[in-house]
C-alpha cells in the first residue's frame, strides 16, 4: 500500500471542527443506548467462578444485561480461550442482543486478542453500524496479530466510509506503517496530523518519533519528540532509542540528561537503551554511573538491565566486574548466558594481546560448558556465538563437540547455525568438513554461499570456489561485494588474471557494485604472486582511495621476493607513514635495509624506532591440547614440561637439512640494543608450539597453532619440510592468514614465505 485513498490525498477527509477537542488517547467502550434488559443478581460474574457463571448463562433462558457479558469476555482474553468466547457469542445471538454496538465492539476486541481475526472480521462485517472505536479495534487487532497491511486497508475503508479517526486510531495507523516500512504513507498521515494541529499530543508524538526513527530520519524523529507538550517516560525513551538506532549516541545521552533534569523518572527500557548507547560509545564511566542509578531506583535485580550492564563491562574489558554481576544472579536466564558468552567472544577482538584474547575465548567456552550443565537448552544464538569462538581459537575438537550438540538440539536446519558451522570448519582448517556442513544445509542464504566460496578460496581450491559461485548465480542468488572478494581471491590464488579481470568488470557493470579496498587487494595480491610488480603498483594508482596497511604489506612482500628493492623501500616507507606505531613494519624495513647494506637508512630507521618507542616484537604462539592452552614466546627459556623441545627441534632441523632445508637468518640484528627486540636465530615461537604439539599428540593428529604476528620466511619454509617429514597436517593462523601445510605444500601458495 503506497498511498492513502483520494479522500485523504485530496484533503477532502471529513473532519469536524471539534475533532481536536474530542480526540481520545485510548479506546473507551462507552456504554450508550443499551436496551433495558432484565438484571439477575445470581448471574453477576463477580460473585461466581468463571465456569459457573458461564454455565448459568448458557443454561438460562432469561435475558441478562449486556454489561454482564463484559467480565466474562475479559476472562476469555486472559485465558486466551476462543472456544469460551464463541460460547458467550452464541448466547448473545440467542438472546437477540447482537446489535448492541458496545457489546459487539468488545467482542471484536476479544477475538482479536485471542488471535482469531477471521471471527473478529465476521463480527465487524455483521454490525448494523460502526463507530470509530469499532474501526480502531479491528485495526489494532490486525496489527497485534502481525497483519499491519490489512490494518492499513481497514484504516482506508474507515476513511472512505466517512469515519473520523481519533488519536489512538492514528497511532495504530502509524504503528502499521512502521511495521510495513511504508514511510511515505506515514508522512501522508502526518500531514493530516499537522493540518489539525494535534502533533503536540503525547501518543501521536510518540508514534511519529518511532515512525521516523525506523525510517532512518533522526532529525524528523527528534522534531516530533520536541513537539510533544507533555512528554512522558515513553516519549523520552523513544527519542533516546531513536538516537541509538540512527547512530547518534551522544545526542541520546544528552537527551537522557535532559530527561533527568525534567524530573521524569526513567524505567527499565530507558535505562537499557541508555546503557546500549554507552556500549556503542564505550562510555564506561557513564555506564557505571547509570548502573549505580539503576540500583538506587530498585532495578538492581532487573534481568534486562543487569544483562545490558554486564555486556557493557565485557565490551570494555571489565571481565571481573561482569563475572561478579553474572555470578551474583539468583536465577540466570538463557538470554543472560548468551550475553555472557557473546561478550567474552567479543573480548577476543578487543584484547590487548593474543594471550588475553585467547584467555577470553576459553572463558567463553567454559561459560558455555556451565550453561550446558545447568540444564538449560542452548538456542541458535548460543550456538552461533560459541562456534565463532571455536573459529577464533582454531579449536576444532571443541567445535566438533558443539556440532554434535547442535544436531541433538535440532538446530542443524537453522541457516545461521549452519553458516557458523561452515565458518568454524573453514577457520579450523577442515575444508572437507566445511563443505559437508554446507551441502547438508536445508536452506542457504547469500551469507552461506559467500562463506563457502571464501573457504574454498582461502584453502587454495580455486576451481571449486569459482564453480560454486556459478552455481549460486544459477539458482538465482545475487552476489554482493563480499562474494566478489571470495571470487577474486580464488582467481588470485590460481593466477587466473583474465578471469579475475572479467569478474571485476562483471561486478561493476552487471551488478553495479562499486569496488572497495578488498577487491583491489585481491587483484594486487594476484599480480604480486605472479611477479608483475609494476602492474600491481598501477592498480594502486587506479584506486579512488588511499591504500591501507594490508595492500602496502602485499607490495613489500612482492618487492622483496622479486628483487624490486627500491619499490619495496618506497612501499615500506608508505606503510610507516600510514601507521607510525606498526612494529612489524619497522622491523621489516630495518631488515630490508640491513640486507641491502644501506647503513645510513638503518641508522635512520633505528632512530625512528627509538623516537616512536617501538619495543620488542610480541611474538607469541598458542596451541590447545586436551582443553589446555600452552603458550610459547620467542626467546623464553623453556621449563618442564617443555625442556625437551630444544633437543627435539634441533633433531628436526637436522633431518630437514638433509632434505634441503637451509636456515635463513635475514631477520637477525647484530646491534645489541635491538637483539632482544627481534627474532632469535633458528627458533621462533611457532616452532616451539609445533614441536610441543608433535610430542604431545597422536601420530595422525593435525597440529593447530595461533601466532600473534606474521610468519617469517624461515619458519614458513621449515613448516613445509616438517609436514612432509612427519606426515602431519600443520595449521598456523598468523596475523595475516591461515597457513595449512600438507606434504610439503602450503595453502597460501608460498606467498606467506615472502614476508
Amino acid at each position: 500500500m503506497a498511498s492513502l485513498p483520494s479522500v485523504v490525498v485530496g484533503n477532502s477527509l471529513k473532519l469536524e471542527n471539534e475533532f481536536k477537542k474530542n480526540t481520545v488517547t485510548s479506546l473507551p467502550f462507552e456504554k450508550k443506548n443499551h436496551s433495558p434488559i432484565t438484571w439477575d443478581k445470581a448471574l453477576e460474574p463477580l460473585n461466581l467462578e468463571f465456569k459457573e457463571a458461564l454455565s448459568l448463562i448458557n443454561e438460562g433462558s432469561e435475558k441478562v444485561e449486556s454489561a454482564s457479558y463484559v467480565p466474562l469476555l475479559q476472562e476469555c482474553i486472559k485465558k486466551h480461550s476462543v472456544a469460551e468466547a464463541e460460547s458467550i457469542h452464541g448466547h448473545i445471538i440467542k438472546m437477540g442482543i447482537n446489535e448492541d454496538l458496545f457489546l459487539m465492539t468488545f467482542l471484536v476486541n476479544v477475538y482479536a486478542k485471542c488471535g482469531t481475526m477471521g471471527s473478529a472480521r465476521k463480527v465487524f462485517d455483521n454490525l448494523p453500524k460502526r463507530n470509530v472505536v469499532t474501526w480502531t479495534s479491528l485495526m489494532s487487532g490486525y496489527v497485534h496479530n502481525g497483519q499491519p497491511d490489512v490494518a492499513i486497508n481497514v484504516f482506508q475503508e474507515m476513511l472512505e466510509a466517512g469515519g473520523f479517526p481519533t488519536n489512538y486510531t492514528l497511532c495504530v495507523a502509524f504503528n502499521a506503517c512502521s511495521l510495513l516500512g511504508h514511510f511515505e504513507l506515514g508522512k501522508q498521515i502526518h500531514a493530516y496530523v499537522v493540518k489539525y494541529e494535534i502533533g503536540d499530543d503525547t501518543s501521536i508524538g510518540n508514534a511519529l518519533c518511532s515512525l521516523y526513527s525506523k525510517s532512518g530520519n533522526l532529525d524528523s524523529s527528534v522534531k516530533a519528540f520536541r513537539m510533544i507538550s507533555d512528554k512522558n517516560v515513553i516519549s523520552w525513551t523513544t527519542a533516546i532509542s531513536a538516537c541509538g538506532v540512527n547512530g547518534d549516541s551522544a545526542m541520546g545521552l544528552s537527551l537522557f540528561v535532559d530527561m533527568l533534569c525534567a524530573d521524569v523518572e526513567p524505567n527499565e527500557f530507558t535505562l537499557t537503551s541508555v546503557i546500549s548507547l554507552c556500549c556503542i560509545m564505550q562510555a564506561l564511566k557513564i555506564g557505571s554511573q547509570i548502573h549505580s542509578l539503576s540500583i538506587k531506583m530498585g532495578y538492581g535485580s532487573n534481568l534486562r538491565i543487569t544483562n545490558s550492564i554486564m555486556y557493557l563491562y565485557l565490551k570494555n574489558g571489565w571481565i571481573i566486574e561482569a563475572k561478579k554481576l553474572f555470578d551474583g544472579m539468583e536465577t540466570i536466564s538463557l538470554v543472560t548466558w548468551n550475553a555472557m558468552i557473546a561478550g567474552l567472544a567479543q573480548m577476543m577482538d578487543l584484547g590487548e594481546d593474543g594471550m588475553a584474547s585467547h584467555s577470553s575465548g576459553f572463558e567463553a567456552l567454559h561459560t558455555y560448558l556451565r550453561l550446558h550443565r545447568s540444564g538449560l537448552k542452548p538456542d541458535l544464538f548460543t550456538f552461533s556465538s560459541v562456534l565463532t569462538v571455536c573459529s577464533s581459537l582454531v579449536a576444532l575438537e571443541q567445535g566438533e563437540q558443539i556440532h554434535a550438540q547442535v544436531i541433538k538440539s535440532g538446530f542443524l536446519s537453522d541457516v545461521v547455525v549452519g553458516t557458523a558451522l561452515v565458518n568454524m570448519y573453514n577457520k579450523c582448517g577442515s575444508i572437507d568438513r566445511a563443505s559437508k556442513a554446507f551441502v547438508e544445509m536445508s536452506t542457504r542464504t547469500l551469507i552461506s554461499w559467500t562463506s563457502m566460496i571464501t573457504a574454498f578460496a582461502q584453502h587454495g581450491y580455486s576451481k571449486q570456489a569459482l564453480q560454486l559461485f556459478e552455481d549460486m548465480r544459477f539458482v538465482g542468488v545475487r552476489p554482493n561485494k563480499v562474494t566478489f572478494v571470495g571470487v577474486l581471491s580464488a582467481c588470485s590464488h590460481a593466477g587466473l588474471v583474465e578471469e579475475a579481470l572479467a569478474y571485476f568488470d562483471k561486478m561493476k557493470k552487471e551488478y553495479k557494485i562499486k569496488p572497495v579496498m578488498d577487491h583491489y587487494a585481491c587483484l594486487i595480491d594476484m599480480f604480486v604472486r605472479l611477479g608483475r610488480i609494476e602492474e600491481a603498483f598501477d592498480f594502486v594508482k587506479k584506486m579512488d582511495f588511499e591504500p591501507n596497511e594490508f595492500i602496502w604489506s602485499l607490495l613489500i612482500a612482492g618487492c622483496r621476493s622479486h628483487g624490486k628493492l627500491e619499490l619495496g623501500f618506497y612501499a615500506a616507507e608508505q606503510l610507516l607513514n600510514l601507521n607510525p606505531k606498526n612494529s612489524e613494519a619497522y622491523f621489516l624495513l630495518l631488515n630490508m635495509y640491513l640486507s641491502a647494506e644501506r647503513w645510513k637508512d638503518v641508522s635512520r630507521v633505528r632512530k625512528l624506532m627509538k623516537d616512536e618507542k617501538i619495543g620488542k616484537l610480541k611474538d607469541w604462539s598458542w596451541i590447545s591440547i586436551r582443553d589446555k592452552v600452552h603458550s610459547f614466546r620467542t626467546g623464553d627459556r623453556l621449563n618442564p614440561p617443555y625442556e625437551n623441545i630444544d633437543n627435539f627441534l634441533s633433531d628436526l632441523h637436522d633431518k630437514a637439512s638433509t632434505m634441503g632445508f637451509q636456515l635463513q637468518t635475514t631477520l637477525e640484528l647484530k646491534n645489541e640494543e635491538y637483539d632482544e627486540a627481534t627474532f632469535p636465530k633458528g627458533r621462533h615461537s611457532e616452532k616451539s608450539a609445533v614441536a610441543f604439539g608433535l610430542l604431545s599428540t597422536p601420530s595422525a593428529a593435525p597440529i593447530r597453532v595461533i601466532k600473534s604476528i606474521s610468519m617469517c620466511r624461515d619458519c614458513h619454509n621449515f613448516m613445509k619440510f616438517i609436514s612432509q617429514l612427519t606426515s602431519r597436517k600443520i595449521l598456523i593462523r598468523d596475523s595475516k592468514r591461515l597457513h595449512k601445510f600438507v606434504n610439503g605444500h602450503c595453502s597460501c601458495g608460498d606467498f606467506g614465505s615472502l614476508v
